[in-house]
């Protein structure tokens, strides 16, 4: 059984993290296939969104333990690091199309962080998110020390880090941490209409609009100025702006390509 699932339909890659037995923690193979299948929807022209989310219970238990405490199975956390964990968030934060977690359950360690690098966050009621290296002796990894505290403060995430304390969907609601939070029953039918919505919308300004938010955590204001000059001029050549002034002048709904 694939270790991730990926369905395309409507413009939509949906790549599902599937090894339930063990809360779709992570082993070597589930995170390189993510990786591999992150990058085909990347160069598909046909996937104008990715949503990404967990089977059964679980979004993602973060790192599987077997693997790092089985001495035939251990790469080691420098490999576990620079080939699991860091291309993953790396790929999510610059694949320039909106990437939606759809945090179907618990999201814990790597599984939390992964979650917060996502362009939208949308959890079920049943999700939960805990940060929890500190329990076992590890420190936050896979960027949460970068996201968390630019989305919800430094002494809130100072505290979470270090305590390890469990966080509801609804308090990650309001927290910051997440977009937003549904009902499980209307769960994947909210995620769709998100997904739906994203994927129609014009993919070459929601990308440079990524570019912009990933250079805004270190430029100053007139770097991020400059940058958003240069963008504009960008996405004003683009055939989706002509589309989308064309639409707005007659009064119809755009119909964007994607270009």
């Amino acid at each position: 059984m694939k270790s991730i699932l990926t369905h395309i339909d409507n413009k939509i890659a949906t790549l599902t993290l599937n090894r339930p037995e063990v809360f779709n923690s992570f082993n070597r193979e589930m995170a390189l296939l993510l990786q591999n299948e992150l990058d085909a929807c990347e160069k598909n022209p046909d996937v104008r969104a990715i949503v990404i989310t967990g089977s059964g219970k679980a979004f993602c238990a973060g790192q599987d333990l077997k693997e790092v405490t089985s001495p035939e199975l251990n790469p080691g956390f420098k490999k576990i690091l620079e080939e699991h964990y860091n291309p993953i968030i790396s790929r999510i934060r610059n694949i320039e199309k909106p990437v939606i977690g759809a945090i179907n359950g618990v999201a814990a360690g790597a599984g939390a962080n992964i979650a917060l690098a996502c362009d939208v966050v949308i959890a079920s009621e049943n999700a939960s998110f805990i940060q929890a290296f500190s329990k076992i002796g590890l420190v936050p990894d896979s960027a949460g020390t970068f996201f968390l505290p630019r989305l919800i403060g430094f002494q809130k995430a100072s505290a979470l880090m270090m305590l390890g304390d469990k966080v509801s969907a609804e308090e990650a609601e309001k927290l910051g941490m997440v977009y937003k939070v549904v009902s499980s029953e209307n769960f994947i039918e909210e995620v769709n209409a998100i997904a739906n919505t994203m994927a129609n919308m014009p993919t070459k300004a929601l990308g440079l609009t990524k570019r912009l938010l990933n250079n805004s955590m270190q430029n100053s204001l007139e770097e991020q100025l400059n940058l958003e000059s240069k963008l504009q001029i960008e996405s004003a050549q683009s055939e989706d702006y002509a589309e989308g002034v064309d639409a707005f002048v007659n009064k119809r709904k755009p119909e964007f390509k994607g270009r």
